[in-house]
Parts: structure tokens; C-alpha cells; sequence
């Protein structure tokens, strides 16, 4: 295990102080790299910039160096925020796995990478707030206000702007995985599950897409949240090199305030119809097709089964079709009350990887993937999320996501594989769950 790091003491200074609000592109423009954004629909929009600490970690104990640093950077703050929403949070990722990292497009990413935001503005449901923080010994009272007055006049009058960069268009694309050797991939691993030694795997892609122009990055966050607004989406910039994790994903991994945690089976994936009926009718089918109900309730299940250590209850909704702009899923509302005060990132670990991303058993499935992608997943359908002083957090799992530079961005996407699952409609799956983000650089038009 590599210890947390941080590049700053943990003294703590911050202030927050109500704004006009800016436009959110303009906002996301006009702050320095390296930027964090974060949404979600419970949750308040926030544009974050700069770094006044950095926590990085690594190693199969890389959750518990995190948490550890993040209590320890939190403890002697000096906090003053006009509402919860606005208070200062740690905002970043964590690998899939150990050793996940290692290749291109990833190696800008740690394998825990955290980030306490010098500057942050929130759009909450009560207005929007700008807070400014330091950290270190030399963080002071006076350079923090200071540093409130001079971002004030920075974003002061920061409105729309004219017309959105238009989407940069694919000059060339290249796939990591050809279908004939996905057939192969798939069929070897339905020999695992029907002789036992798996009941589940998710097994991904990856998609290179060369770019025709320049990746527009606040226009193309602009557009996923107008389209996919019941989404969790995320930004993250690990430094000021050029590279960006982003996307907008449905399933949410773990939220908890105070000992209330709420979290999602999210599997079993169907297209959108063309009409309302035809809408309609795909999703009557989705909820009766036994493979998709099988995978889904081997998630439930096994979503209940990790949070029972800490609960004193769950509770599961019914089963329900959950519409996206491309795709449908089943999905199974969880949530649970602890028997104590926890952590979250107790939760995160306990959870990560779901059955969702990984499969059963989990190392089982772990091994499986190792062996037959041809590409590292990096902090795909990995945790991201935030924290804050209190120990209260959300983590979405980072699917529906892609890696992007100036001229190139990187897919990803995966399909569950249980014992009925067929090679060809899995590979059409794939295709599928490119769309959100392909969508956004393909060019108009």
C-alpha cells in the first residue's frame, strides 16, 4: 500500500459568500485547470477549480488511506458557509482495481485521486454560492477573503456567451476488441459460468476516437446534462496536461447523510423505441425477459447481501424500467439505515465493484476480466464522488464515461454476462451504451 499524500498541512481556511449566478460553461471556462465538476439530481451542480490540497493514494488500501487523509484535512478547518450545499467537499476517484492505471489513456490518473477545491461555485436549490479555501501553514483568514473579493470580479457579469462550440466531429475510430475475437471473449467466459466457476462477469470495450477539431469541454458537459439530466455527471481533470475522465452515468453507487445511505441495483439493459408504444412495448419486454431479470436480481441481491454488515435496515423498492435518452434499464431502489455512525467510503469499498461492473464471485469475475481485456479500465465503472467534513458523501459508478484530451477521447462500455447471455445481441449492447457519449463528438449535423 502507498500512503495518501496530500501537498498541503491540514490547515483548513474557507469562506462562501452568495453570487450572481454565471452561466455554468462561462464559469467552467474562466476558472484555471485543473477543474472538477459534479451533478446529480439530488444533489447540487458545482464547478470547482484549483487545488488547495491534493490526496492521492494506492494499492489494495487505498480507500482507507483516503479516508484517513480526508479526516485528517478536515479536522482543523476553519469553515464558515452560508448553506450546507456550498461547504467545502473533496471531489475525485478511484481506480477499478489495483494496477488499473498503468497504460495509456490513464497514466495522468493516480489510482485514488482526491482534490479540495480552492475554488468552488455551487448552484444549489438556494442560490449560488462561491467559496474560496486554503490549506497549509501559511493559510490564512485574511488571503482567503482576499481571495473571495478578487473571484467575485472574476465571474461578476459571466452570462451565456454566445453560441456553444458545436461538437468536434470523429476523423477516425478504432476499436480495442474486433467482433470475432468479442465471440471468443464471451464464449469462453459462458464456459466459466455453465461449469461454475462464474455466475456473472461484465466484460467492456474500449473505443478510440481520433477528433476533428478541438474536444469542447464545458459545451459537451452543457449538452450530457440538457439530455441526461436524471444522471449522476462528472468531470475531472487530474492536472493541467490535457486530460479529462467525464461522463453521465445512471447508477448510483452509495449516497449517505447522517446514517441514512440510499443506493441502486442497476442492471438488465434494453434500446428506446422509435414511438410511445414501441417505447412502451420494449420496456413490457425488459421486464419479463428472464435473462435481463436474472442479472438484475443477482445485483439486488448481492447489493443487500454487502450492506447487511452495517445496517439495521433495508428496504428494497419494486423493480421498475428506468428510461434514459438511448437506453432502458431495470432498476431496484435500495436503501438502508446503519446500526452506527460510518464512514462513506466504508460503504465504497464495501460495495465496489458491484456485480453491475464485476460479476460473482468477485474475484472469480476479477480474474476473468484481467485475462481477456485487452486494455485498462483506468477509473472506468470505478467510484467517483465526493466527501465531506462530516463523513457524509455520493459515489456514482463511473460508467457511460470516456477519457479525452485536445484531439482524442477514449469510450468505454460493458455488458454482464450470465449463462443465456448470446455473443451478437451483447455485442449490439455495447454499441448501445456508446451512444451518450459518442453522440457528443460526433459531428452536427
Amino acid at each position: 500500500m502507498e500512503p495518501a499524500r496530500s501537498t498541503s498541512s491540514p490547515t483548513l481556511v474557507s469562506r462562501t459568500t452568495a453570487i450572481d449566478p454565471p452561466a455554468f460553461a462561462t464559469a467552467f471556462d474562466a476558472l484555471p485547470t485543473p477543474r472538477t465538476t459534479w451533478s446529480a439530481p439530488d444533489d447540487a451542480v458545482v464547478v470547482a477549480s484549483g487545488a488547495a490540497a491534493t490526496l492521492t493514494a494506492s494499492g489494495p488500501d487505498r480507500f482507507t488511506a483516503i479516508r484517513e487523509a480526508t479526516d485528517e484535512l478536515f479536522d482543523s478547518g476553519d469553515v464558515h458557509a452560508g448553506t450546507e450545499a456550498a461547504r467545502p467537499r473533496v471531489f475525485g476517484g478511484f481506480a477499478f482495481h489495483e494496477g488499473a492505471c498503468a497504460g495509456d489513456p490513464w497514466k495522468p490518473f493516480p489510482e485514488a485521486r482526491f482534490v479540495l477545491p480552492r475554488i468552488q461555485v455551487t448552484f444549489a436549490d438556494n442560490g449560488t454560492w462561491l467559496t474560496v479555501t486554503d490549506a497549509g501553514s501559511d493559510a490564512s483568514t485574511t488571503a482567503v477573503e482576499e481571495r473571495l473579493d478578487h473571484e467575485i470580479e472574476r465571474l461578476a457579469g459571466r452570462s451565456a456567451d454566445g453560441p456553444r462550440p458545436a461538437r468536434p466531429g470523429i476523423r477516425e475510430q478504432r476499436r480495442t476488441t474486433g467482433r470475432d475475437a468479442w465471440r471468443e471473449s464471451v464464449t469462453a467466459a459462458l464456459d466459466r459460468i455453465r461449469d461454475g466457476e462464474l455466475r456473472k462477469v461484465v466484460l467492456a470495450q474500449a473505443l478510440e476516437a481520433d477528433l476533428e477539431s478541438e474536444f469542447p469541454r464545458a459545451a459537451t458537459l452543457e449538452r450530457l446534462a440538457g439530455k441526461y439530466p436524471d444522471c449522476h455527471r462528472y468531470c475531472f481533470e487530474p492536472d493541467a496536461g490535457g486530460s479529462v475522465f467525464f461522463g453521465a452515468t445512471p447508477e448510483r453507487l452509495v449516497s449517505l447523510r447522517g446514517r441514512t445511505v440510499e443506493t441502486d441495483a442497476l442492471a438488465g439493459t434494453t434500446g428506446r423505441g422509435e414511438t410511445p408504444a414501441e417505447d412502451e412495448w420494449l420496456a413490457e419486454e425488459l421486464l419479463a425477459d428472464a435473462k435481463n431479470v436474472h442479472e438484475h436480481e443477482l445485483v439486488a441481491e448481492t447489493v443487500r447481501d454487502q450492506l447487511e454488515p452495517y445496517a439495521a435496515s433495508i428496504s428494497a423498492g419494486d423493480r421498475r424500467v428506468r428510461r434514459l435518452a438511448t437506453v432502458q434499464h431495470l432498476h431496484t431502489p435500495i436503501t438502508a439505515e446503519l446500526d452506527a455512525d460510518r464512514h462513506v467510503l466504508e460503504l465504497v469499498e464495501a460495495l465496489h465493484p458491484t456485480p453491475a461492473v464485476g460479476g460473482l464471485p468477485p474475484d472469480r469475475a476479477l480474474e476473468t476480466i484481467h485475462e481477456t481485456e485487452p486494455f485498462d479500465r483506468g477509473w472506468y465503472a470505478a467510484p467517483v464522488g465526493w466527501i465531506d467534513a462530516a463523513g457524509n458523501g455520493a459515489f456514482a459508478v463511473a460508467i457511460r464515461s470516456a477519457v479525452a484530451t485536445p484531439d482524442r477521447a477514449t469510450l468505454f462500455a460493458g455488458v454482464g454476462l450470465v449463462a443465456d447471455s448470446d455473443p451478437d445481441r451483447e455485442w449490439d449492447e455495447v454499441q448501445l451504451k456508446y451512444r451518450p457519449i459518442l453522440d457528443e463528438l460526433e459531428a452536427d449535423g
